[in-house]
């Protein structure tokens, strides 16, 4: 069985998220989503939250399993037996970082490869923290999130 993770914080999951993670279904047997977290990152849903949300958002996909996780991705990816870490990536500005963060993963566990994936060109410009920023300022988030999670977004900045 060919399993990939694909790592991310999901502060919330978007539909440039899923987009990837639907595609990415067809390449491989199996799919796992991991809800980590970003050291670098303050994040307004909870561990908890962000997991509950991927689940829901990505139950249509029957080989697609979602998890959490604190440590090192390629950890994960070896306890998965994954042969591949996806990263999606919108625009020329992610490839510094993301090919950073490939290399070192290919030094700590050289069998399991980095694959860069192009989400559908009307999420290039999407971010979890664009739909955060926008939500802050009451603006409607539906075509960038699921519905459920764009209500959740709104109560989580009316508290």
């Amino acid at each position: 069985m060919k399993t990939a993770v694909y790592p991310g914080v999901f502060d919330p999951i978007t539909y440039g998220h899923i987009d990837v993670i639907e595609r990415a279904s067809t390449i491989f047997d199996k799919i796992v989503v991991v809800v980590g977290k970003n050291t670098k990152k303050n994040t307004i849903f909870t561990s908890q939250e962000r997991l509950e949300m991927a689940q829901t958002a990505l139950k249509h996909i029957e080989n697609c399993e979602v998890i959490t996780h604190d440590g090192l991705t390629v950890e994960i990816a070896k306890e998965m037996n994954a042969i591949a870490i996806i990263r999606g990536m919108r625009a020329i500005s992610d490839f510094d970082y993301e090919f950073q963060i490939a290399l070192i993963n290919r030094k700590l566990e050289p069998k399991i490869h980095t694959l860069f994936m192009l989400p559908n060109e009307k999420y290039s410009y999407l971010s979890s923290s664009l739909v955060r920023e926008l939500a802050s300022f009451r603006q409607d988030v539906t075509s960038l999130v699921p519905e459920f999670i764009a209500k959740k977004l709104m109560d989580k900045m009316e508290k």
